[in-house]
């Protein structure tokens, strides 16, 4: 039986404005709960989570939740 590691979270805030952004990466903000500068949201630390992260970094900060 596998041993079940703690969840890990990571904070991401929202700190640029998704106008002028692509078409994709407005929905990736979106489906992670971004939608206007200031927002903030915990996501579970996974390689989608990544994915979604590497992919609007320059409009994003991001640090780990407690």
């Amino acid at each position: 039986m596998a041993t079940k590691k703690q969840d890990s979270k990571i904070k991401i805030t929202l700190v640029r404005s998704l106008i002028g952004a692509k078409d994709n990466h407005i929905a990736t903000a979106k489906s992670l709960g971004l939608k206007k500068i200031g927002d903030v949201t915990v996501q579970p630390a996974n390689a989608q989570t990544a994915g979604k992260i590497k992919l609007i970094s320059y409009l994003i900060k991001t640090e780990d939740a407690e």
